[in-house]
């Protein structure tokens, strides 16, 4: 292919957003028993904030995800600590961390049986899904 081919151009505009992602640390907890629904009305509360002011948000949210997501946050501390920790030079400063990216994506659905009146069934639905939070350096 030519030098100036679309697909080429496209291959390594890839690759270079990949290897930029790839520095960042992060954390997925794939199957979390949450809708996607409520896992994102807490993960809207700790976007783009540094991690320090994202752990006490989520350790005063009354909502069940975010005692998820508050270990997976801690998580995601945890691996930028270890991946960067023997390297200073790439992250100079762990404490000046933010929240770059978080969201939730769809997982599987158990749909279960619940037994109603006139021998009708209702379907019940317990979704899951999968978080991600990618951290990045202020």
């Amino acid at each position: 292919m030519a030098k100036g081919h679309r697909t080429q151009i496209k291959r390594e505009r890839n690759k270079q957003s990949q290897d930029a992602k790839a520095i960042r640390p992060s954390a997925k907890l794939s199957y979390a028993r949450v809708s996607v629904q409520k896992a994102c009305f807490v993960l809207d509360a700790i976007r783009g904030k540094s991690t320090d002011t994202a752990l006490a948000v989520l350790a005063y949210n009354p909502r069940y995800a975010s005692g998820i997501i508050k270990k997976l946050l801690e998580s995601a501390i945890a691996n930028a600590e270890y991946k960067y920790g023997q390297d200073p030079t790439k992250y100079p400063n762990p404490e000046n961390l933010i929240v770059a990216e978080c969201y939730a994506n769809k997982g599987p659905t158990m749909k279960r049986i619940k037994p109603r009146a006139q021998g009708r069934a209702y379907r019940i639905e317990k979704r899951m899904s999968h978080i991600t939070i990618v951290l990045d350096e202020r």
